[in-house]
């Protein structure tokens, strides 16, 4: 069960992602959630790094969403480069 709520705050971290970020992200609903799931993985690993999180510490939903704007600025460096 914790697999789905994690799809579903991921989802969510993205939508408020894409909502912050400014232009047009052609994104659908599947890589809108792997974006904010993602985004969490990135604040947590990023966090333990900087000694802001514990072992058994997880990033908070803020942080997810600040990780989540910058993957998809990379995203959106990387697609514009290639078109």
């Amino acid at each position: 069960m914790s697999y789905v709520w994690m799809a579903i705050i991921g989802f969510l971290v993205g939508l408020v992602a894409r909502a912050l970020l400014p232009g047009d992200q052609k994104l659908g609903m599947i890589m809108t959630a792997l974006l904010g799931i993602a985004g969490s993985f990135v604040a947590n690993f990023a966090g333990r790094a900087m000694g802001l999180y514990g072992a058994g510490g997880a990033a908070g939903f803020i942080a997810s969403v600040v990780g989540a704007i910058v993957l998809l600025l990379l995203y959106g460096l990387v697609t514009k480069a290639s078109r």
